[in-house]
């Protein structure tokens, strides 16, 4: 079958490009188009595309063991659970597939561990405008879901009812809202006031997405649990939870047996070991401001919002234009973005994005935005 048609039956009325190269920043499809890719798999390549280091534990590790099988152990699983214990305090740590899973298991350890505590907590709480949509059956009879940033509603939920409390520190979906810092701290002086179990969902805000290792470091809080997703493998399909404190210790004789395959947990150690090195969070920063700086400029001389986020998980919202139009138009110019709501774009680019690359970013979306605008004037 021919790409082209092959790009049709995937991709229906409007055909996307057929990848089939990639490296750091960029994405070459099959006839030899160059994109600059600001969404890398909305933030899970989280070192770009095939990076060396990557690309080399993978090699070393498939010449040796690829899967000793799901029921087994292998010394990466191993020494990835000792190293993220190590980096992120915490005592406890299992793998998932995907971030999905993890959340899951997160809930039902959170949903065990509290009962252990307190027989009668059989609440679980979630945050309006949550990516999540978590079935009943995980162990909580009553799921709430209240208000984000509002911790006055938040306060009227978190009782001794209240078992587990899950919070996005940057709710992506949503249009990517950070939490505020009252709102943050807030929960977790709650959590802890009625013994219920705080979770951070970091599987999109993990791993160095916000300029720390994790998000919760910025707002000077501590999760009893906490999810990382592929980004720990730099896109491969690797997740995880961490246990601290009280709810490792009840977790210890609950957490079942998720074994990562070998091949994934030796990405995840080169990954982690990447993003601990120096001055990498410093990079991270310091780019992410010149990144910024530029949408902030850009989304003025269009007449659009102001800039949402952390680091290099941004969110530009739009006034009066549709984001994925936008996105197609993007895409036109060789760029690559995401998209988190209907009216607002996702910036998650590799961690190890240049400066050359935003400059190159910002004069393809500059082109992007007044075509959208022209047709729509046209079709008014």
């Amino acid at each position: 079958m021919r790409d082209g048609m092959a790009r049709l039956q995937l991709m229906g009325e409007h055909a996307a490009p057929l990848f089939v190269r990639g490296q750091g920043s960029w994405l070459w499809d099959a006839d030899g188009c160059a994109y600059l890719d600001f969404d890398q798999g909305q933030g899970g390549n989280s070192l770009g595309h095939s990076p060396t280091l990557l690309l080399d534990a993978l090699r070393r590790q498939a010449e040796q063991l690829i899967s000793p099988g799901r029921e087994q152990c292998s010394r990466g699983q191993l020494k990835l659970a000792s190293r993220l214990c190590q980096a992120t305090g915490s005592e406890q740590a299992a793998f998932c597939s995907d971030a999905a899973q993890a959340n899951a298991l997160a809930i039902r350890l959170a949903l065990q561990g509290a009962a252990l505590q307190k027989p009668a907590a059989d609440t679980l709480v979630l945050l309006d405008g949550s990516h999540l949509a978590l079935p009943l059956h995980l162990g909580a009879r009553r799921v709430v879901r209240v208000p984000f940033n509002d911790l006055e509603a938040l306060a009227a939920v978190v009782d001794l009812r209240c078992a587990a409390v899950l919070i996005e520190p940057v709710q992506q979906a949503a249009g990517v809202v950070p939490a505020t810092l009252e709102y943050l701290q807030g929960a977790q002086r709650l959590c802890r006031e009625q013994g219920a179990v705080l979770i951070l969902d970091e599987t999109g805000s993990g791993m160095g997405r916000c300029g720390a290792l994790l998000a919760e470091e910025l707002y000077g809080v501590r999760a009893d649990l906490l999810t990382l997703g592929s980004a720990l493998g730099g896109g491969l399909p690797i997740a995880a939870v961490l246990a601290r404190g009280r709810i490792a210790e009840a977790s210890a004789a609950l957490l079942p047996a998720y074994p990562a395959e070998a091949l994934l947990t030796v990405a995840g150690v080169a990954v982690l070991g990447a993003v601990l090195e120096g001055s990498f969070f410093s990079q991270v920063r310091d780019v992410s401001e010149h990144l910024r700086e530029g949408l902030a400029r850009l989304s003025r001389s269009h007449g659009h919002g102001s800039l949402r986020g952390h680091g290099l998980l941004l969110g530009l919202p739009l006034i009066g234009l549709s984001a994925r139009v936008v996105q197609r138009a993007a895409r036109e110019q060789g760029l690559l973005l995401g998209v988190a709501r209907s009216d607002c774009l996702c910036l998650s680019p590799a961690l190890t994005v240049s400066h050359g690359n935003v400059e190159e970013m910002l004069r393809r979306l500059g082109r992007a935005l007044p075509r959208v605008e022209q047709r729509c004037e046209e079709v008014a």
